[in-house]
């Protein structure tokens, strides 16, 4: 399958490729298939989350343990039970990207993190309870002072 891509260009993809996301995003909602491309040259640390319905509509995400090894975000049992998982650290976790200029100025929302089942290819995003994390740490900070 193909489909037009808002950083990619158009991408060929398979259906085990897809993400999907049985409540959206936070604010798209109706948003419930995604492919998670990464960006050239980033080492897999610097992804896109792109909407398979609207090809326009695409975040940029991080590995968040590669700007914060300590990360370790905590699901609740609810959340458990819906990702198919007995612990937290069975899933991958990526953490949306505003992207400004200079980069350093970027910023991560390391509270609400995207989870991913890697074995069902189901994902959610979520707000962790623990006030460890904010919705909106800068890149030049967490690199100079971590994320914790």
């Amino acid at each position: 399958m193909q489909t037009s891509t808002k950083y990619f260009g158009v991408v060929t993809y398979e259906k085990e490729d897809v993400l999907t996301f049985p409540q959206g995003l936070f604010g798209f909602e109706e948003e419930r298939s995604f492919l998670l491309l990464p960006f050239a040259g980033s080492d897999g640390n610097l992804l896109c989350f792109q909407s398979l319905q609207t090809p326009s509509l695409a975040f940029v995400a991080m590995n968040p343990f590669s700007i914060c090894p300590t990360y370790a975000p905590v699901l609740t049992a609810e959340e458990l039970q819906q990702m198919q998982v007995e612990q937290s650290e069975e899933l991958c976790y990526y953490v949306l990207c505003v992207v400004r200029q200079p980069v350093g100025a970027s910023t991560v929302n390391l509270r609400c993190p995207v989870a991913v089942n890697e074995d069902t290819h189901q994902a959610m995003q979520t707000i962790l309870e623990s006030d460890c994390y904010g919705m909106r740490h800068r890149l030049d900070e967490l690199s100079n002072r971590g994320c914790g």
